[in-house]
């Protein structure tokens, strides 16, 4: 990542307007997911029993690896390991090879977009189509996706029909969400029945039978593993659940947290290929072993990748996901882009308020809010926060160590603060003045308002 999360959410910021309608938009579903878990009686219920499968799963992740590449081997499925993100793309890229597929319709899939499977593929000449209408706007704008559930949240109306007139000749100036989703669904229709393959993601896999559960709104999964004869599924290692009754669990869970939804449109249960076709799951690591290790972390496996955690984010919401350089942006992906790279995102554990709603939304409890403080610590042991913070930290943990020197600090600053200029005051280096006020310095301490209301004088 070239510039820190402050830089870049400071140009996020700049667009006043984008900034409010952003936050409005994202907010707006957050509150969706608050009606729908309302109604749902024994919702902590679910929350709780949901983070006890996640927790149950990680602490017997090989188990049930080999369970579910046992019997889904016997439904006649062909399950590949790969370790990391290159292990990956060469295994999908060999499958393509090996039947002279050069047309891939793919459906949403985090897990590809973390390996960078599209431009890898496009680089030897297979085409990626991705047929998630939110992806395949990104996709045409040539950009990453900004939120992992509404991955073009941060592009308007119109400045889609800007970039349907471009690609797909849509009527100039048109911004009707109907006519621009028809419009996309006739483009999407030609790249279905011409693809030699189709390739999804995996919301979860269940180890007791070896299937496999594709969860849309759109049915463009289905399409793409309907019509081609090649179905390739890539699910990371933490997307196991040991049993078929757990689904209930997690089903019950995802729509609502994701879109304030009672069910996804489209749940659809993989058992094997379909008569006459392949299915081919490649189960990766990158990195996720190595974090299944850290105890103050591992829970953050358990992610079952709703997006509420974003939602709810007021620095997600007010700073865009592009400002997070992650596939996986907000809360979350503040927690796994340091855990694997701490020097490339060390700015992203201190993106966060650590007020603690990630954690209150989170539909398996990962208490995120803990797990950025604590990686916050680990930055700053790896001395990989600037010296001007350091310092500064310094600086109070010292006068923090002397009560007395502290007391008369404060004392101070409240009779001599509010006679300094304010062109001294508000200067470059005071970076948290430059967007704030300070308030009104107080008479007295809080230490001695304290003793005066325990006296019972006002």
């Amino acid at each position: 990542m070239a510039s820190g999360h402050p830089d870049v959410a400071a140009r996020f910021v700049a667009n006043d307007e984008r900034l409010h309608w952003h936050d409005k938009a994202v907010w707006w579903v957050r509150q969706k997911r608050d009606v729908a878990s309302a109604v749902v009686p024994d919702w902590e219920a679910l929350r709780s029993a949901a983070a006890g499968i996640k927790r149950h799963t990680l602490s017997r992740l090989a188990d049930y690896l080999e369970e579910f590449e046992r019997n889904a081997v016997a439904l006649g499925a062909q399950v590949h390991w790969a370790r990391d993100a290159a292990e990956h793309n060469a295994i999908v890229h060999g499958l393509l090879v090996d039947r002279g597929v050069t047309k891939l319709v793919k459906a949403k899939s985090m897990l590809t977009e973390e390996c960078k499977l599209n431009p890898y593929l496009e680089a030897r000449g297979i085409e990626v189509i991705d047929t998630d209408l939110g992806e395949r706007i990104v996709q045409l704008a040539e950009e990453p996706p900004s939120h992992i559930v509404m991955p073009a949240i941060h592009r308007r109306k119109e400045e889609i029909g800007e970039l349907f007139q471009i690609h797909l000749r849509t009527r100039p100036g048109a911004s009707d969400p109907s006519y621009l989703t028809e419009a996309a669904r006739h483009h999407l229709r030609d790249k279905f029945l011409a693809a030699g393959a189709g390739l999804t993601g995996v919301n979860f896999a269940v180890a007791e039978t070896g299937g496999l559960v594709v969860c849309t709104n759109e049915g463009n999964a289905d399409m793409g593993t309907s019509l081609p004869p090649l179905h390739i599924a890539c699910m990371g290692v933490e997307k196991l659940v040991p049993r078929e009754r757990d689904l209930g669990v997690f089903l019950r869970l995802l729509a609502r947290s994701a879109t304030g939804q009672p069910v996804t449109a489209y749940s659809t249960h993989y058992q094997g290929p379909r008569p006459g076709a392949e299915l081919h799951i490649v189960i990766v690591d990158n990195g996720r072993a190595e974090l299944s290790g850290r105890e103050a972390i591992r829970d953050s496996l358990g992610c079952i990748r709703c997006g509420a955690c974003m939602n709810t984010c007021p620095v997600y919401r007010r700073s865009g996901g592009h400002s997070y350089g992650y596939t996986v942006p907000g809360p979350i992906g503040s927690v796994l882009a340091p855990a694997r790279d701490p020097a490339t995102f060390a700015t992203l554990p201190f993106a966060s308020t650590l007020c603690g709603s990630c954690a209150d939304v989170c539909p398996v409890k990962i208490e995120l809010h803990h797990q950025l403080l604590a990686l916050r610590q680990e930055i700053a042991r790896k001395h990989l926060v600037p010296w001007q913070k350091r310092t500064a930290l310094r600086l109070a943990a010292w006068l923090f160590a002397w009560p007395r020197l502290y007391r008369f600090v404060g004392w101070m600053a409240r009779r001599l603060v509010p006679l300094v200029p304010r062109r001294l005051l508000y200067v470059r280096w005071n970076t948290w003045g430059q967007q704030r006020e300070l308030p009104p310095m107080p008479r007295h301490s809080f230490r001695a308002r304290y003793r005066r209301l325990a006296r019972g004088q006002s």
